[in-house]
C-alpha cells in the first residue's frame, strides 16, 4: 500500500477546508517545510500568519469571515460584520467583528484585522446560526440577535447604526417582533428598544 506524499495530503486538506491552518498540517505529523515549498512553488497562497489557501480557490465576499473563523474558531461573527453578512443596512466594516467569551484569551492575528467584543452568558450563546462558506463552517448571530446586540453596543457602534439595522431588518422582513423581543431581553435592552419597536408597529 503506497502512502500519499505529504504535499498531496496538504493540498487535499486545503481543498477540503478552504483556508488551511499551519497547525492542521503539523497535526497530521507533516513538517511545516512542505507548506513553505508549496508556497514557493505557487501551489499554496499565504493569506496571513499561519493561514494558507489554494491559489484558484473560490473566494466569496465573506472570505475575511472565513479567515477570521479559522483564526478564532470559538468566536461568533457579530455586530457590523453580522449586519454586512445578512445584508442589513449600509455598514461595510474594514475589520471583522467577533464576539468572544469575557474570560477568553484575546486572539492575536495580523490578518484579517479583527475587532473583538466580549460577550457573556446567554448573550454569547443565543441566536447563533451556522453557515458553510468556502468549505468552512462559520458561526454568526442571526438578524434578530444582531439587531439586539447593536442596541446593547450602541455606544460602541452608534445609535444611528442600531436604528438603521432595526428599520432595514424590519422592512426586509428579516425578523418579526416575536423573533426580536427575546433577544432584547437577553441583551437587557428591552426598555431601550421598546419606543423604537412601537414606532415600527
Amino acid at each position: 500500500m503506497t502512502r500519499t506524499p505529504p504535499a498531496e495530503r496538504i493540498l487535499a486538506l486545503a481543498l477540503e477546508q478552504g483556508v488551511l491552518r499551519l497547525r492542521d498540517v503539523t497535526g497530521l505529523g507533516i513538517h511545516p517545510e512542505y507548506v513553505r515549498r508549496l508556497v514557493a512553488a505557487g501551489s499554496l497562497v499565504r493569506e496571513g500568519r499561519g493561514l494558507y489557501s489554494l491559489p484558484n480557490a473560490d473566494v466569496t465576499e465573506s472570505h475575511s469571515l472565513v479567515e477570521a473563523t479559522r483564526r478564532v474558531p470559538s468566536a461568533v461573527v457579530c455586530l457590523l460584520s453580522a449586519l454586512s453578512f445578512h445584508q442589513i443596512g449600509t455598514q461595510l466594516p474594514h475589520q471583522v467583528w467577533l464576539a468572544i467569551d469575557v474570560k477568553a484569551r484575546l486572539p492575536r492575528a495580523d490578518y484579517p484585522p479583527l475587532r473583538i467584543v466580549r460577550f457573556s452568558g446567554e448573550a454569547l450563546r443565543a441566536g447563533i446560526e451556522q453557515h458553510r462558506i468556502e468549505g468552512v463552517v462559520i458561526r454568526v448571530y442571526g438578524p434578530a440577535k444582531t439587531v439586539a446586540d447593536c442596541f446593547k453596543y450602541r455606544n460602541k457602534i452608534g445609535l444611528d447604526v442600531a436604528l438603521e439595522a432595526l428599520r432595514e431588518g424590519w422592512r426586509g422582513r428579516r425578523f418579526t417582533m416575536d423573533d426580536l423581543w427575546p433577544y432584547a431581553k437577553v441583551c437587557r435592552v428591552a426598555n431601550v428598544m421598546r419606543p423604537y419597536l412601537e414606532g415600527l408597529t
